[in-house]
């Protein structure tokens, strides 16, 4: 048998792995750490789609720095979220640190 010829199944019915999916995200795992290139594309596409995704957080997805991380998102042309967007946002923040100062009792 080649290894060409093994199946996710085949991996389940040996009962190292409970699922298809848990094949699945082993095998995406093993193969980003082969290909850094991939993974860092990957990272550039989150950030990218997912305003969520923190600058640090992708910094970690594609395995590098937060100083590589935005020289390779300016590489590819992706604007860098810092701080907030708006006035109003940056009022929010404002409050929401005020809120934890105010409630700190030390």
């Amino acid at each position: 048998m080649t290894l060409h010829s093994i199946q996710v199944q085949d991996l389940v019915e040996t009962q190292i792995y409970e699922n298809e999916e848990q094949v699945v995200q082993d095998a995406l795992h093993y193969f980003l750490l082969e290909r850094p290139d991939l993974r860092i594309l990957a990272a550039v596409r989150r950030y990218q789609n997912d305003p969520e995704l923190s600058l640090a957080k992708a910094a970690a997805l594609a395995g590098v720095s937060l100083e590589r991380m935005k020289e390779i998102l300016e590489r590819h042309n992706v604007p860098l979220r810092l701080g907030p967007a708006t006035l109003a946002e940056a009022r929010a923040e404002v409050a929401t640190l005020k809120g934890w100062t105010d409630a700190d009792p030390g």
